[in-house]
């Protein structure tokens, strides 16, 4: 146990002096897919700028995607309903070390219910737990609260490529057909190896919390800064705008029409097979407009919840131009034949967990990445002879694995706790590699 706080403050103390910023890790990246592209691709270096400049708007529809789960998983995770059940969990830690045990299984939990609310819950919940456990690890703590992405996400219901292909209409149903999430999300297998990393990993939060008196605790400065929501106050003046604004009314009737379409598009569309990316969001917008109960309250969360969003304005161009060297140099299809050339109908599946890991480091866009690389790692799978369904979890699981060390999607939590990701890479690196390979096994078993 204290071998692994050691190596864990060992690499934070490495990345607090080595690993720079997070808009400086996308600029670093972007000039390393340049020369990959050109050194391995012998993509000319003109074509390699054009395909970087043209690549910075393909991903606008995507980045308004994720912009508005991130935005209205905030805006749900800011509601009264919501924020009294995180007061609740917040409760149950009685020990620092229960502290992460409980931010680990929390954040995990919600990601497997969507990852927006995962990444803004957890953080809410970060600001609840230290004010209650002020000497749990606040580093630890922080980290714990990204594990979801890492580890559940792309296993569960707001999955990108398992229900992208259960989706009728989706861009690979002529060769494939559609695959029902019965044989990838609900699966046994799926299904198993989530409870095993999330038993695994909550276990490793236990173990990596120093000693009392080792931790490190929470800057009373930032403690000061996690102030809780403030609803607005309704003004004494009494006139039209003002009842429309402070009254319940027209948020009821928004959700309630939000509640109706949902549900008509699941009675109409086959239930709960139906849903994706848009109806998510639509769903959590319609909650947070009916549990935030008046106009005001909910524009006044909206400007909190808009905070949070400047890593994504900022640094989705670049992992988009990342995306573009990638789709117009060949490289993606230099790298995977590489790949699948060195595997057998047994190796298949953990050799994709591992491509994928190692491309979604670079492109961290799990349903974008998918377009790329779905066409020919299915390609080799049938020549190979393996089942579709194992391609598209192997690639799910590897798109999520190397979360728990890419800085992008952490962009938030980091906001909100006001640390770096550098603050908590050392946990995370222990985190990965003792989950990497768990997963790399169950596939080579699989």
């Amino acid at each position: 146990m204290e071998t692994l706080v050691r190596i864990a403050e060992a690499l934070g103390r490495f990345s607090a002096r080595f690993v720079p910023s997070s808009f400086a890790i996308a600029v670093l990246l972007s000039l390393l897919t340049m020369g990959l592209a050109m050194g391995w691709a012998d993509a000319p270096p003109g074509k390699v700028v054009d395909a970087w400049g043209g690549g910075f708007w393909e991903l606008l529809t995507f980045s308004m995607q994720m912009a508005l789960v991130m935005f209205t998983g905030y805006l749900l995770a800011l509601t009264r309903p919501v924020r009294a059940v995180l007061e609740h969990l917040a409760g149950l830690a009685r020990s620092p070390r229960g502290a992460v045990v409980l931010m680990a299984s929390v954040s995990m939990g919600l990601a497997y219910i969507n990852w927006g609310l995962s990444l803004v819950a957890s953080a809410m919940l970060v600001r609840f737990v230290v004010r209650r456990q002020p000497d749990v690890d606040y580093r630890l703590l922080v980290a714990c609260a990204y594990f979801g992405l890492g580890a559940t996400w792309h296993a569960g219901l707001s999955a990108s490529a398992p229900l992208l292909v259960a989706t009728p209409g989706h861009f690979l149903e002529k060769q494939l057909g559609l695959i029902p999430i019965d044989r990838t999300l609900f699966s046994p297998f799926n299904l198993g190896l989530t409870v095993a990393v999330v038993g695994g990993l909550t276990l490793l939060a236990w173990a990596l919390h120093p000693r009392p008196g080792a931790a490190v605790r929470v800057d009373p400065a930032i403690l000061e800064q996690l102030k809780d929501f403030e609803p607005p106050v309704r003004p004494r003046e009494k006139s039209p705008a003002v009842w429309m604004d402070y009254s319940p009314l027209l948020n009821v009737v928004f959700g309630a029409l939000g509640l109706l379409w949902f549900g008509r598009h699941l009675w109409l569309n086959g239930g709960w097979k139906a849903i994706n990316l848009n109806v998510v969001n639509f769903l959590f917008l319609t909650l947070a407009v009916l549990l935030h109960g008046t106009p005001a309250r909910l524009l006044k969360a909206s400007e909190e919840a808009a905070s949070v969003l400047h890593g994504i304005v900022l640094q989705f161009p670049l992992y988009a131009g990342i995306y573009g060297i990638f789709k117009a140099t060949g490289l993606t299809e230099r790298i995977g034949q590489t790949f699948v050339s060195l595997s057998t109908p047994q190796t298949f599946p953990a050799i994709v967990y591992l491509y994928s890991g190692v491309v979604n480091y670079f492109v961290p866009s799990g349903g974008s990445k998918w377009a790329i690389e779905a066409p020919y790692l299915l390609e080799a799978a049938r020549t190979l002879g393996v089942a579709p369904e194992k391609v598209v979890l192997a690639y799910a699981w590897g798109d999520m694995a190397t979360d728990l060390i890419q800085p992008f999607w952490a962009l938030p939590l980091l906001a909100v706790a006001r640390l770096d990701f550098k603050d908590i890479l050392g946990f995370l690196l222990v985190a990965f590699f003792v989950y990497l390979p768990l997963v790399t096994l169950a596939f080579f078993l699989w």
